[in-house]
């Protein structure tokens, strides 16, 4: 329990039904659709779609989203890959003979992949959803014509990365050729335009017709390779979860091409180690969480790609791998860092989970990749693309190499846990690369020190990325000192580390508890 003393936010009790995200109107939206009579997945839907408009930064049609469902009256989880594919003509091999020896980041059309999001969101409304898409999308058409007031985290982010957007998205997405102020209406009504032909067509209105020739169009006049066959073809793909078990708790992640694989090693090499013998925030377990890191990144940089085309899949997941690695971790001092990927790392995401009366659930991260992805908008109807391409590598012959139809590796990765069977907790992690250290963190703040999903989402956070350790404020200056006196290069990060979201579903109370991030804007909100 909570200190009441101190500044903080309380764990949200509820029983017919939850959303825990990263903006209060998203959330809001999803408990309405709870309230009308939609499910998890329709709830999910109506929020994640809502969220492109609040924080356009972070996501946006123009982006990929990974899914988790749990059905009502079942406990197999499924996943949903909503992530899109490189446009067919892409060829590492023709970016390397024009000089490029990694992936273009910014302003250029090799970095954007065919968005999978909204074929993602419109296939999980007819198959699981009771609602329909035109009812989903209709709370983010009002909007996007009336306006949704500025909030704190993601005027923080318009105001520091406004710079990456290019000259047709500056029209749709500044005011007068600055940031908006904080509590200052955003409108987009050209994006309330291409949701209402969602809502009447389905997928066909935004990847065929007159929306796809615009999002084409603009994407060729910079020199993309894009075609309209290249998203008329796009569909997401059911799939089936990985999973690894942490003392007794099984971590359910979705499957490659994200990096849920890194997650379920970490959690592996981190539990060769006593983790309830160090203080939670003490420099013993900031070191070894920062050493099993750089090992499992490392192997998440060679092995993890499209999943069509990875081989090591099953190396990743084998405990004795894990037990190999953490080996080799010196619990006095900090090894050399592993050798940075020319691929790019991102740390703009938004997560939403949902759970309903039935105990559907539903874990969804939805993203543009860097911050305002690609900088690049559609003329007519200004769809912001994301970078996923950026994802890619250069090196020849590595599994995740640019080339016509792949995906890129991702990032982003919902997640749940299991007890004895039954899902217990649906959560995921924002933060770009840091995603698959957070969940570890996530699931050894629960195991090993027992903190309810608020406390474990409160809890000061640190990350060994590529050489610089980030240890968040809420760490002692002697914890950093005694970091930087075993190698570590230490600073502090200038905004928290993600941010997280998080229902644990209390089976033998029959209620819901929620968390969600103070380092965002948003809220857990139930009924």
């Amino acid at each position: 329990m909570r200190d009441f003393h101190m500044p903080g936010r309380s764990g949200v009790f509820a029983d017919q039904g939850m959303c825990a995200t990263s903006h209060p109107l998203a959330a809001q939206t999803a408990i309405d659709i709870l309230k009308a009579g939609g499910n998890a997945v329709d709830a999910a839907i109506a929020g994640a779609v809502l969220l492109g408009l609040c924080e356009p930064a972070m996501t946006g049609i123009g982006g990929d989203c990974f899914v988790l469902v749990k059905p009502a009256g079942s406990e197999e989880v499924i996943s949903l890959n909503g992530s899109g594919r490189a446009p067919a003509a892409l060829k590492g091999a023709d970016l390397r003979a024009q000089g490029h020896s990694k992936m273009p980041v910014f302003g250029h059309p090799a970095a954007v992949t065919i968005p999978g999001a909204i074929d993602a969101f419109c296939r999980l409304a007819e198959d699981h959803g009771r609602l329909g898409i035109d009812r989903l999308l209709a709370p983010t058409i009002h909007y996007a014509e009336a306006g949704v007031p500025v909030a704190p985290r993601a005027g923080f982010d318009w105001l520091h990365h406004h710079d990456n957007l290019g000259p047709a998205a500056q029209r749709f997405y500044l005011f007068d050729g600055a940031p908006p102020r904080l509590g200052q209406r955003f409108v987009h009504k050209g994006q309330a335009e291409v949701l209402r032909r969602v809502a009447k067509q389905g997928r066909a209105g935004f990847y065929e017709g007159e929306v796809a020739e615009d999002m084409v169009a603009s994407l060729r006049a910079l020199g993309g390779v894009h075609t309209l066959e290249d998203f008329a073809n796009t569909r997401c793909d059911y799939g089936t979860p990985i999973s690894g078990t942490y003392k007794g708790i099984e971590l359910v992640e979705h499957p490659p091409n994200g990096q849920g694989a890194t997650a379920i090693l970490l959690a592996n090499i981190l539990a060769e180690f006593d983790l309830p013998a160090m203080d939670p925030f003490g420099t013993l377990r900031a070191h070894i969480e920062a050493e099993a890191t750089k090992l499992a990144y490392d192997a998440r940089d060679r092995f993890v790609a499209d999943m069509d085309h990875m081989t090591r899949l099953a190396h990743m997941l084998d405990p004795a791998t894990a037990r190999k690695l953490a080996a080799l971790i010196d619990p006095t001092r900090a090894m050399a860092s592993a050798k940075p990927l020319t691929e790019e790392v991102h740390k703009e995401t938004i997560y939403l989970t949902v759970v309903d009366k039935d105990r559907m659930a539903v874990s969804l991260i939805y993203s543009v990749f860097k911050d305002f992805g690609s900088g690049i908008a559609s003329d007519k109807f200004g769809v912001l693309f994301q970078n996923r391409g950026a994802g890619f590598t250069l090196e020849e012959g590595h599994p995740n190499e640019a080339n016509g139809g792949k995906r890129p590796m991702h990032t982003i990765i919902p997640a749940m846990l299991k007890r004895d069977g039954k899902v217990m907790m649906s959560f995921g992690v924002m933060g770009g690369q840091y995603q698959s250290t957070g969940h570890a963190r996530m699931v050894t703040n629960m195991v090993d020190y027992g903190m309810d999903p608020q406390g474990m989402i409160d809890a000061p956070r640190c990350f060994s990325e590529y050489g610089d350790m980030k240890v968040e404020k809420g760490y002692s200056d002697q914890v950093r000192q005694e970091l930087a006196d075993m190698g570590h290069s230490v600073s502090i990060p200038p905004v928290g580390i993600g941010g997280a979201q998080a229902i644990r579903i209390h089976h033998d109370l029959g209620t819901l508890e929620g968390g969600s991030d103070p380092r965002k804007d948003g809220i857990a909100l139930g009924y």
